[in-house]
């Protein structure tokens, strides 16, 4: 199999050039293949003499397309290589991106043609570029190539990243949104990543404001919302979340397939044990229709309803009775509940079982919206009024330290 080789002191890129092109044109014969190649060379050395990257990622990528499934890996690498590193050439950064959409468009097109390669090189690519916006174009094309070609454990690390990423493409509400749309659907399907999948499918949805061009949109993202509040409901770790409020859910309240959901989620959210079975004792089918388990909504309905009591009791204590009522419940399993509420971090609390009371200093809110933030505001003022008074203290207590033995300097001079 043929490979690239330089001639002498010939630059790289027309040595790819000459090699793609003879490649490109080897089964048409020498009468036709010769003429065509020198074409092509004469053209590549035009554009790198009159500074035309642009145009010469455009001719070096024609002949690259028809060749690379034919060549070695190494060839491929030494190819994409050289034709990635003319972005660093571009003169301003309009033209690296569209270099930068032409070149990782190209590696897209066949991600069952050696993925493993052409996710390595996307992100050879990703570290050349200088242009935040350039960057998350070949991020984007490198999650596509890493689902089309089922190598989305390479990817998966980096969504860690996300918030620093975001923070450094600076980009739009649109563009997020693809983002968090496809990062969502790539962890779906990880059963040990639930919770990430559903915060980003959260931000998806977060992005619609239901007014101008979105409320056109939301239409269609109906499934997404139903997929939202269904990961919800059956996660057993989960017990906060903000999608009652997003316009892209709430459209669902009005929707004639979808309003049952959204009522069971404002039960998860806002209601106890008691209006859960009630919803049940009516709508039974709505359970199956979704994917759901009774007990297992029985099971997050309790903990949610120990919540919502801890949340309503004024003087932060609950009594087993009342526990044992909400939660329906043997007195002999107070306790239990008691316990996976704190295991699971939803309480922080002390049982004293001589008072039958629970003592809670802490508990989960299941919706974090304005009355939240304005209970936290409230606590935060109180902590800085504590603090400055503490600081105070020390201050006036160091100063009376000090002033005797300023006293005694005094005496013994």
């Amino acid at each position: 199999m043929a490979t690239v080789v330089a001639t002498s002191e010939e630059d790289p890129v027309l040595a790819v050039v000459r090699f793609s092109s003879e490649l490109a044109w080897a089964d048409a014969g020498p009468e036709v293949a010769e003429p065509q190649v020198s074409r092509l060379y004469l053209e590549a050395q035009d554009c790198l003499v009159m500074e035309r990257y642009l145009d010469l990622v455009s001719l070096m990528l024609t002949s690259a397309d028809l060749i690379l499934p034919k060549v070695s890996d190494k060839d491929f690498e030494f190819v994409v290589t050289v034709i990635c590193n003319l972005v660093t050439k571009a003169s301003t950064p309009d033209e690296a991106l569209e270099m930068a959409k032409l070149i990782s468009s190209k590696l897209a097109q066949h991600p069952d043609d050696k993925p493993q390669l052409r996710l390595k090189m996307l992100f050879s690519l990703y570290n050349m570029l200088e242009n935040s916006y350039s960057r998350f174009v070949v991020y984007m094309k490198a999650l596509e190539v890493a689902v089309a070609g089922k190598l989305t454990d390479s990817v998966v690390p980096s969504f860690k990243k996300i918030d620093a990423f975001l923070s450094e493409w600076n980009i739009g509400k649109v563009d997020q949104r693809a983002l968090f749309h496809v990062i969502s659907n790539i962890l779906k399907d990880r059963k040990s990543m639930g919770k990430e999948s559903f915060t980003f499918l959260s931000k998806y949805l977060a992005t619609f404001s239901g007014t101008g061009e979105d409320a056109v949109a939301m239409n269609e993202v109906k499934e997404d919302a139903v997929r939202a509040i269904v990961e919800f409901i059956r996660s057993q770790d989960q017990f906060r979340c903000d999608l009652l409020e997003m316009p892209a859910v709430t459209q669902l309240e009005k929707d004639e397939k979808h309003a049952s959901i959204y009522e069971l989620l404002k039960i998860f959210l806002t209601k106890r044990l008691d209006a859960y079975l009630e919803f049940h004792s009516a709508n039974s089918a709505v359970l199956q229709t979704y994917g759901l388990v009774h007990d297992e909504c029985i099971s997050k309905m309790r903990l949610i309803t120990l919540l919502d009591l801890a949340f309503h009791s004024p003087s932060a204590q609950i009594s087993y009775p009342d526990i044992r009522d909400s939660l329906q419940i043997n007195d002999e399993d107070v306790e239990y509940w008691i316990v996976k509420a704190i295991t699971l971090k939803l309480l922080d609390c002390k049982m004293d079982q001589m008072s039958q009371t629970v003592i809670v200093s802490r508990h989960t809110d299941k919706i974090f919206g304005l009355p939240q933030w304005n209970s936290l505001r409230s606590k935060l003022s109180v902590w800085r009024g504590n603090i400055a008074s503490a600081i105070s203290t020390i201050q006036a207590n160091k100063m009376s330290e000090e002033q005797p033995s300023a006293a005694q300097g005094l005496v013994r001079s």
